[in-house]
């Protein structure tokens, strides 16, 4: 299961709207066999990884970090794959949250009398598919808000200048986190000051959907891309019936200010440079009102802690996770927005 896991990290950036999937198949006298979801209207991994074992399928073990596919979408059913095949066994870590499977994979497979083993690496896998699971579930993408400063906290010197605070290697790794997002979303205000592309430059992956909150102005190297307005969690559903799994949210700091005061963040990324300012008057993370308490200030997870270069990257997680709220019971962060 942990080699499925690896296939699947593997094809994080390639296969949205479709889980990012590996597959292990060991044939009856011991070969192994593998497989990964392709690009969208590809095979699935383990429509692969049969194809890989050819007869050695029969009789086999087929590890798969995901739920085979029961349905007719641009691919047949996995499922079907499998039992044709003469797979003996089946062992899954996830069942698929997806509507369309939801367990009936796993049953057509028991009805055909193959064993199946379920829960095998469940956290790991669970983890690795957040987004796609938050997307199914709910409808909207999960997000990731990326900020990057210095050690102190800021984001940029008092005269505006801040390329570059981090180093190369924090700034590929940014680039592998644009690559596996399937929108980056940045305020018109950043558009305006750095105009930035918000392409995939550093790192191996597709070029991300780009939307901007506010007007863009004339010229601006981010076009094309989507210029959007007013509540965030309507943008997010927006995105997610476009089949957005994963939104990175860039910046600027007002952006990123609405986005967590409105409790939309999934995850927080973020990038500290050994630099200090040693002073208040460099720019701050987050623009807006804050907390005005500590007991109220947002309390979070360290997820991961891993050096890049001189650069530290910092994962982060809300403490408590409970199931998103609708749309209409959201705080609207319109009025963060009509600055940008």
């Amino acid at each position: 299961m942990c080699r499925a896991v690896a296939l699947a990290a593997g094809v994080r950036a390639v296969t949205a709207p479709n889980p990012w999937v590996g597959a292990v198949l060991e044939s009856a006298d011991g070969r192994v066999f593998e497989g990964a979801t392709a690009p969208p209207g590809g095979p699935h991994a383990e429509a692969s990884a049969l194809a890989a074992a050819g007869d050695a399928a029969r009789g086999a073990t087929l590890w798969c970090t995901l739920e085979p596919c029961a349905h007719h979408g641009r691919t047949p059913p996995c499922a079907d794959a499998v039992i044709a095949a003469g797979v003996r066994r089946v062992v899954v870590a996830l069942v698929d949250a997806d509507a369309r499977v939801a367990g009936r994979g796993l049953e057509r497979l028991r009805r055909a009398g193959v064993e199946v083993v379920t829960g095998v690496g469940h956290d790991l896998v669970a983890e690795q598919l957040a987004p796609y699971l938050k997307h199914r579930t709910t409808g909207r993408p999960w997000v990731v808000l990326k900020l990057a400063a210095s050690a102190d906290g800021r984001t940029a010197a008092p005269d505006g200048s801040s390329q570059w605070i981090t180093g190369t290697e924090a700034r590929v790794d940014a680039h592998r986190l644009r690559a596996e997002s399937d929108a980056v979303i940045v305020g018109a205000g950043t558009v305006r000051a750095d105009d930035p592309a918000l392409t995939v430059r550093l790192a191996e992956g597709p070029d991300p959907l780009r939307v901007v909150l506010g007007r863009i102005p004339p010229g601006a190297r981010v076009r094309p891309a989507l210029e959007r307005s007013g509540d965030l969690a309507t943008v997010l559903d927006e995105l997610g019936r476009r089949g957005v799994v994963q939104v990175l949210v860039e910046g600027g700091a007002t952006v990123a200010g609405a986005f967590h005061r409105s409790g939309l963040v999934d995850r927080y990324v973020l990038y500290l440079a050994p630099r200090l300012f040693g002073g208040d008057d460099a720019r701050g993370l987050f623009a807006g009102p804050g907390a005005p308490t500590l007991a109220e200030a947002w309390q979070g997870r360290v997820l991961a802690v891993d050096r890049l270069g001189d650069d530290v990257r910092i994962d982060l997680a809300p403490a408590s996770a409970p199931a998103p709220a609708p749309s209409s019971a959201r705080a609207p962060a319109t009025a963060e927005l009509q600055v940008l």
